[in-house]
């Protein structure tokens, strides 16, 4: 009985390891994923209708498997705003965080337009037209930028407005 047991037990593992050698061949980012180096961290907004382009933006980037994620209500705008001053420590601790576990290089910020964050943060005028809008996303993205540049120098910082179509201006 224990010489099956053994058996089966190499039999298992000889086959979860040669699936595992499958999987990284299938995945080439698997294996760059697991030595532990990643490139980024992206910050985005939990809105649902974003989650996509966002994902698209990392595929067009060569990041997936090469970045960490951190999601709040208005990406930037939850890190920063005062609305929401009892976020911001979650997300300083989680780049830390990345930064010491994933050897992260840059962290990108995707703010989007027509976000009920910015609304709730800064009330409706900072909303209104699209011109109001951008300028509220860019001294968001500004602080943020400058937060992030106190805390982790070392870090490259991108910030972006992304429309709902899935287009993107920088804001850097």
């Amino acid at each position: 009985m224990e010489v099956s047991l053994r058996c089966g037990a190499l039999h298992r593992r000889g086959f979860l390891l040669g699936a595992g050698a499958a999987a990284l061949a299938l995945h080439p980012w698997l294996a760059r994923a697991a030595s532990g180096d990643y490139q980024a961290m992206i910050l985005g907004c939990i809105d649902p209708r974003i989650q996509e382009p966002v994902h698209d933006y990392a595929v067009k980037r060569k990041l997936v498997g090469q970045y960490s994620s951190f999601t709040i209500a208005g990406a930037a705008i939850g890190v920063v705003a005062p609305a929401f001053d009892q976020w911001h420590q979650a997300f300083w601790d989680n780049l830390a965080a990345s930064i010491e576990l994933h050897n992260i290089k840059s962290v990108i910020a995707i703010d989007h337009r027509d976000c009920s964050a910015a609304k709730i943060a800064y009330g409706d005028a900072s909303i209104a037209t699209p011109e109001v809008e951008t300028e509220t996303h860019r001294k968001a993205l500004a602080e943020f930028r400058n937060k992030v540049a106190e805390r982790q120098p070392r870090l490259k910082i991108e910030t972006l407005l992304m429309a709902l179509d899935g287009s993107f201006v920088s804001l850097s």
